[in-house]
């Protein structure tokens, strides 16, 4: 049997749909006046955007985070589709930047909903006032040099796929409104076969 090539999956906005989720079940919700559409978040965060502090989007999405809307959210289905079709051709691990108050509600939504095929939960912890999470890493590449064994990094921020590639692991940016991405998800799933 030949070895496997190894995929580290980013969780939010690549296995799901959280800014979109977010911005629509929690933002609209508490600010109907909001006019924006989540395809004007060209930015992330979309703190300015949306005319408001980072505090104060990054305490309304980890709020989003640790509650039951969260764990509601199903995958994207393009994604489930490749992993019913493709995943056992592969093997997977999650790389995520979250804050450490939030790890373990994004750990239980990647193993519910795709425990068959990814099987280690790996994160980067998101920076927040206050915290005083451990940092071993200060990104994600720096993590996937640590690990040494990934061949693809399927991520929604550019900087993190060039970051990637900078160190040899191929990069796959998952397209969304911030990274001006033209590509549908479907195309952007097929570079990984």
């Amino acid at each position: 049997m030949r070895p496997l090539n190894t995929i580290a999956w980013d969780v939010d906005d690549v296995l799901n749909d959280l800014m979109r989720s977010w911005f629509e079940e929690k933002w609209l919700t508490e600010h109907p006046e909001c006019s924006l559409r989540y395809e004007e978040l060209t930015e992330n965060p979309p703190s300015r955007i949306l005319g408001i502090s980072l505090e104060e989007y990054l305490r309304s999405l980890d709020e989003y985070r640790l509650s039951v809307l969260y764990q509601e959210m199903k995958p994207l289905s393009e994604i489930s589709d490749w992993f019913n079709k493709y995943g056992s051709t592969f093997r997977h691990i999650a790389l995520t930047a979250v804050p450490h108050i939030a790890v373990s509600a994004s750990a239980q939504w990647v193993f519910r909903h795709f425990g068959i095929w990814i099987r280690t939960f790996h994160f980067v912890p998101s920076k927040r006032d206050g915290s005083s999470a451990l940092v071993y890493d200060n990104d994600k590449a720096d993590f996937l040099k640590w690990l040494g064994k990934v061949d693809f990094l399927v991520d929604d921020s550019v900087a993190n796929v060039s970051a990637a590639e900078k160190i040899g692991v191929k990069g796959v940016v998952m397209p969304r409104p911030w990274n001006q991405s033209k590509i549908k998800i479907t195309e952007v799933l097929t570079e990984l076969i």
